[in-house]
């Protein structure tokens, strides 16, 4: 979406949920802007150990630039666990992840970033934040609708008619695979962040933290576990030519 360079001095809020790709998104937001705030959801997720990771992560990326510790403000968490109670997907259940006709994992939760962005409009307005950040990815996904751009260019649309505004809607990783996002994280922050996205993120769909890879903790199996080691022996591969 758009990065008007005009518009960086602005405050932005981070739609953060403790992950790989919020927390690059985090460190995109404070290199660009002054005022950084963050929001999360309680949605019933399986991996809601994520959201215990937020706070690790709000405390230790400030470490890693001056500025960003300057720049990190107020964090906001909302409960939508009606989402939850009525999606019935293996994000929200404890069932098997399976992929269906159309060729969408169960792990498919509809709507779900579209209320997502909606309740961070919703913020920003009353915290006077233009721009909003997403981690949604088309590039290196598991094929969600509502992470497509076309997607996210169609809400902004909505948003700004419905409420009469003009956020931007910002999705930095749409057009990255998995290594990118590594490197995305190298230019930003340096080793510092990247060991600090190995060690305290958190984006395996069945929230297992007792396994510890070279790319971070989770089962090892789960798409997202896969996607991220992937993307990591891939990056790891490039740096090294």
């Amino acid at each position: 979406m758009s990065t008007d360079q005009t518009d960086f001095s602005k405050g932005a809020l981070v739609l953060f949920s403790g992950g790989q790709d919020s927390t690059t998104c985090l460190a995109w937001a404070l290199h660009h802007f002054e005022r950084v705030e963050t929001l999360g959801f309680h949605y019933g997720q399986r991996h809601s150990v994520e959201m215990e990771c937020r706070g690790i992560i709000r405390e230790k990326i400030t470490r890693i630039d001056p500025k960003w510790q300057a720049r990190l403000g107020k964090d906001h968490i909302l409960n939508l666990s009606d989402l939850g109670a009525i999606s019935e997907t293996a994000l929200t259940r404890e069932t098997e992840i399976k992929w269906d006709k159309q060729g969408l994992p169960s792990t498919f939760v509809p709507g779900r970033n579209l209320l997502f962005l909606t309740y961070g409009s919703i913020i920003a307005d009353r915290r006077h934040l233009r721009h909003i950040i997403g981690g949604m990815c088309e590039t290196d996904y598991s094929g969600y609708p509502d992470c497509r751009d076309d997607t996210i260019k169609a809400l902004q649309v909505a948003i700004n008619l419905g409420m009469d505004n003009r956020f931007v809607l910002h999705t930095p990783l749409m057009w990255m695979d998995k290594a990118d996002e590594w490197r995305m994280a190298q230019d930003l922050g340096g080793q510092a962040l990247i060991d600090l996205i190995n060690k305290e993120t958190h984006s395996c769909y069945l929230g297992d933290r007792s396994q510890y890879h070279a790319w971070g903790y989770g089962c090892g199996h789960c798409p997202a576990c896969k996607l991220r080691q992937s993307g990591w022996e891939t990056y790891l591969q490039q740096k090294g030519k």
